[in-house]
């Protein structure tokens, strides 16, 4: 088994501020993220919710690289609807470049229909948009790996197209497939993910059948099941404390108030250092080494710093 890693997510929603503190207090936690040694940031790539501030993907992934030096920033996930691939291919392969070969490339086929209408992207079918992804892969992986490219499908063309300079990464940077969908979506992880990314889901059975599925769709298309990265959300959110007196005011503090302590607790991982280790060491039995993790106390970093100086290494 792999190095075990942690990679943080900054959702927009964690920083709703007027837009030059967004990113002041962004760039303040991923660059405490560095200085703590996680592996990876990631942001969503959302052009609107409702009314909320939302900073685009690209352009704050590109202003990130400029203040680190070592953490990996990563798109989770990267509608491929909204994008022309080749230019996100472009776009992916200048980020590598100017970071150091830090990118990690995450991408999905995106579920916000409000989003993709009001943009003008239009919403097709599940099927589609999957298909629609796979052939973005198959464009971006081009575009990455020879000197020209060419290719001609359904959604997507390209003609003795150049994409220079290539990522910095060999072969390329990893490729992380979001969704969960197992008709489609795994089927396209099967065939180009290096990772995968299922989100939260609510029992470690549903995560088992999932990599039952993905293992069935790796061995139809004969690739090696064990070449795919295995990663997971332990919870939707993680509320730490180092004990239970401070981690009853945090629950006070975090907990929506219409909602039950029950509730709070389906979709969000509540408790001290050791007790929420003990929520990941199943997941690392069945091979994880990539754990997704959302701090609920965001853009504070008490949180992300008590979890990584008082329990990151035991797993890690």
């Amino acid at each position: 088994m792999g190095k075990i890693k942690f990679g943080v997510f900054l959702p927009f929603y964690a920083f709703q501020s007027k837009p030059a503190e967004y990113y002041a207090q962004l760039r303040n936690v991923v660059q405490e993220c560095e200085r703590l040694g996680y592996d990876s940031v990631w942001l969503d790539d959302h052009l609107m919710y409702k009314d909320a501030t939302i900073l685009e993907c690209w352009t704050a992934l590109s202003a990130l690289a400029s203040v680190t030096s070592r953490i990996r920033l990563g798109s989770i996930v990267t509608c491929t609807a909204h994008h022309n691939p080749a230019l996100l291919a472009k776009a992916a392969a200048t980020l590598d470049q100017i970071s150091n070969g830090r990118l990690e490339f995450g991408v999905g086929a995106g579920v916000q229909e409000a989003e993709h209408q009001a943009y003008g992207f239009g919403f097709s079918k599940p099927k589609e948009r999957i298909m629609q992804l796979e052939e973005s892969l198959e464009v971006i992986r081009r575009l990455w790996s020879y000197p020209k490219a060419n290719y001609q499908g359904k959604y997507y063309t390209l003609k003795e197209a150049v994409c220079e300079p290539k990522p910095k990464q060999k072969p390329r940077p990893p490729i992380i497939v979001g969704g969960r969908g197992e008709k489609y979506t795994l089927k396209v992880a099967a065939k180009y993910a290096d990772r995968f990314d299922w989100g939260f889901l609510p029992s470690i059975e549903d995560y088992r059948h999932k990599l039952t599925v993905l293992q069935r769709y790796c061995e139809v298309i004969g690739r090696d099941f064990r070449q795919i990265e295995k990663s997971c959300w332990p919870a939707g959110q993680i509320l730490i404390a180092s004990d239970n007196a401070e981690l009853e005011e945090k629950i006070v503090k975090y907990k929506p108030p219409n909602t039950s302590l029950e509730d709070f607790k389906q979709y969000t991982l509540v408790g001290t250092v050791d007790e929420c280790l003990k929520g990941f060491q199943a997941y690392v039995d069945l091979g994880v080494t990539y754990f997704m993790l959302y701090f609920a106390d965001l853009p504070s970093v008490d949180g992300l710093r008590l979890f990584k100086e008082k329990g990151a290494c035991i797993l890690g």
